[in-house]
Parts: structure tokens; sequence; C-alpha cells
């Protein structure tokens, strides 16, 4: 069985992902409880699990399910802590979408 892709995007790539799951890299902005928000070239609200233990202006990739209302509900987080070029990050996501059809299948 091969493993789901999960392709790298940021905020104004949400819509497009809308039931499938993900990977995004972004700075915690804030921490409420269960819920997070992270800018990813823009802002984007988590649902955490128990296991997310995020640190506010820290970077964050995650792994989650992008929601109807655009939200993400978090299935792995990993601190990337607070020394992270997000120009690279954003080349990355553009390549991931430049070049598809090696990173996902966009049917």
């Amino acid at each position: 069985m091969a493993a789901e892709a999960t392709p790298r995007i940021n905020a104004r790539y949400l819509e497009s992902f809308t039931n499938s799951t993900v990977r995004i890299l972004g700075r915690v902005t804030s921490l409420r409880g269960e819920s997070a928000t992270i800018d990813a070239n823009g802002s984007v609200q988590l649902h955490l699990n128990r296991d997310a233990h995020l640190t506010l202006n820290n970077a964050v990739e995650i792994i989650g399910k992008v929601q109807p209302d655009l939200s993400i509900k978090v299935f792995q987080a990993m601190d990337f802590g607070s020394n992270i070029d997000f120009n690279a990050v954003e080349a990355v996501v553009d390549a991931t979408h430049r070049y598809k059809d090696i990173f996902y299948n966009a049917d």
C-alpha cells in the first residue's frame, strides 16, 4: 500500500486542498487551549491534538487535514525552533506546486 501524499502548502493553497492531508510550516502566533494560529504566508487556524506541544513564536511543521472551514485538524506537529528561513520554506512550497507531478496527484 502506497503512503498518502502530503503536499507542502501555505495559507493560499488551503482552499485547493479541502479534506486532504497536507504539510504546512509556519510561525506560531497564538495558542488557546486546543487551538492555535500560525502564520504560513497568511493566517491558519489549527485544531490541536493532545500530542501537539507548540511554542509561541517558534516555527512548527504540521501534518493534518484541511477542514471545510479551511482550518487544519492536526495529526502531528514538530517544533522547528526559532531559526527558520521562511524564504526557503516558501521556495519549497512554490516548487511543490510548480512540479506537482513529482510531489502529489493533482486529480
